[in-house]
């Protein structure tokens, strides 16, 4: 089975102290065959993310490891942005020039609040509900490829507000998957979750993963969102069996921004 991670950082997201060239030695011994860099980045500079991403310094490293793991791992370049569904016109400035394989669409502000902050004041069924509307405007107005971390809220809600049940959301999910579909736009598992003590499972839930998949949603990506070389491809395992489980016959990679169907070992 051709093996695939699809959501990692570097040091080059202002969170993580990862080296790409020990990443990527990391991937090869645990037989990941093709990986994916995706490095945060904001063009507003309200939000953290904004101002770390040095792109020559960036594509620089890709090169570098692109040459030095020839023949063992493939590397393509990619990036996970803040809201691009906000200020479209200063990312498509940034980005038009950039040979980027691969970009993630991810909701982590609500009016330019952290969703940590945004949901302390509010009661649970508002805190998602304004979180998924939020992933809808995403999905209905941003140049991405794929959403990431569907249902990220639950990271930050599960203990203090509980976890949210789908049937409570079905209708706005449900919209956020048929834009997805009718736009190319995937989905990913991301498997972040599933280590998290109090999260316990990935991003976002299996019901979702159904529901898209029985819409006739097809790409699908698996990440690890790791932001550690000693954690690339955790959980990858699971990832797998939840897309067979959901119906899917491929994962997906990606080269200049084309979707490749990688078929599944059922």
């Amino acid at each position: 089975m051709y093996l695939t991670e699809y959501h990692h950082h570097t040091d080059n997201s202002f969170d993580s102290k990862a080296r790409m060239d020990d990443v990527c030695a990391e991937a090869v011994k645990r037989g990941i065959d093709e990986i994916c860099f995706t490095e945060h980045f904001s063009v507003n500079p309200n939000l953290p993310t904004y101002g770390h991403l040095d792109f020559e310094r960036y594509f620089s490293q890709i090169h570098h490891v692109q040459d030095k793991y020839r023949g063992s791992l493939v590397i393509k370049a990619g990036i996970e942005l803040c809201e691009p569904h906000l200020m479209k016109d200063e990312y498509n400035q940034v980005l038009q020039e950039l040979e980027l394989d691969f970009i993630l669409g991810s909701v982590h502000n609500i009016d330019e609040i952290k969703l940590r902050k945004y949901m302390e004041d509010k009661k649970p069924f508002d805190v998602y509900h304004d979180y998924f509307t939020e992933v809808y405007k995403l999905v209905s107005e941003a140049d991405i490829d794929v959403i990431a971390h569907l249902d990220l809220m639950k990271r930050y809600a599960t203990e203090a507000k509980g976890n949210y049940q789908f049937n409570d959301f079905n209708e706005i999910l449900e919209a956020i998957l048929r834009k997805a579909i009718e736009r190319g736009i995937g989905i990913e598992i991301n498997t972040s979750g599933i280590s998290n003590v109090k999260v316990k499972k990935a991003f976002p839930t299996q019901s979702i993963l159904k529901r898209y998949q029985s819409l006739g949603g097809e790409i699908l990506t698996i990440g690890s969102d790791s932001h550690r070389a000693e954690t690339v491809g955790s959980h990858l395992d699971d990832a797998l069996n939840m897309a067979k489980a959901a119906g899917f016959k491929y994962v997906f990679t990606f080269d200049k921004r084309n979707a490749r169907g990688v078929k599944l070992d059922i």
